[in-house]
């Protein structure tokens, strides 16, 4: 990532708010595949004119929904008071943080981190394609529709990554814990959200080259992320990359028509 990295002005009010906006809860899902010529990321365009990140490219992700802490939900893999120890949050939204991470997952690519039992998963999402409108909508909670479809949520098939909070000059802000995941086998990422405009798999270093020379707009977390697994190489060194996860704040200084991004 260029210690230099420059957005767009626009994408920052010119007046910051006198007192810095408290974050939301969000999570973000990098899914990762072993392509034929390496490693890839599945990356989504925002539509433009949204109200935060528009024509960003982005990982899978959303707000944490109250309902993602429901305890009844069936559960595989590292417990929540594990993932509270990795956050530094209480076990009620650590879960919550896990199930919302399998939740967008599932609402923006299709990607199912989910099993009729502990040790598998689920091949073909198609007969959930109901059930994910629902989710959208907000129809139905995550704990319902895995109850009524007998699935068992597989945490293990998540690994923590980082955790990216919004800058304090940000009219909207997200304190977001990052996740890395394979795609599953028989699985496919389809993009089929209204929030993109576009969705594919590519290479971190094609997309950060993309970055450089305009045809993306990529964020600093997921610019850095890019880099951090590309490095990587492979899903399986993602997937067994052990990690300290802290809070980082970038700083936004405007320059003129353009905003520095300096990263602590």
């Amino acid at each position: 990532m260029p210690d230099d990295l420059t957005l767009p002005g626009t994408l920052v009010p010119t007046s910051p708010p006198a007192q810095p906006v408290q974050p939301r809860d969000a999570v973000t899902v990098v899914l990762l595949r072993d392509g034929a010529h390496g490693l890839e990321a599945f990356l989504l365009r925002r539509v433009k004119g949204m109200a935060f990140a528009g024509g960003m490219s982005v990982f899978p992700g959303g707000g944490v929904d109250q309902r993602d802490a429901d305890t009844s939900v069936a559960w595989a893999g590292p417990s929540p008071q594990w993932w509270g120890s990795v956050f530094g949050v209480d076990e009620p939204t650590a879960r919550a943080f896990v199930c919302a991470a399998v939740r967008e997952t599932f609402e923006e690519s299709g990607v199912l981190l989910a099993g009729p039992d502990a040790a598998s998963v689920v091949a073909d999402t198609s007969a959930y394609e109901r059930a994910r409108r629902q989710l959208v909508d907000r129809e139905i909670s995550l704990a319902q529709f895995l109850a009524a479809s007998n699935l068992v949520l597989r945490a293990d098939l998540l690994r923590p990554w980082a955790n990216w909070v919004t800058p304090y000059e940000e009219p909207r802000r997200y304190d977001t814990r990052f996740f890395v995941a394979a795609l599953p086998e028989g699985q496919r990422a389809d993009g089929e959200t209204t929030e993109a405009s576009d969705a594919s798999w590519q290479r971190p270093a094609d997309a950060v080259q993309d970055a450089r020379e305009g045809r993306r707009m990529l964020m600093p977390p997921t610019w850095r992320t890019l880099d951090e697994v590309g490095a990587l190489g492979t899903v399986d060194k993602v997937m067994a990359e052990e990690r300290s996860v802290a809070k980082i704040i970038p700083k936004l200084i405007r320059d003129g028509d353009k905003i520095r991004v300096v990263i602590p």
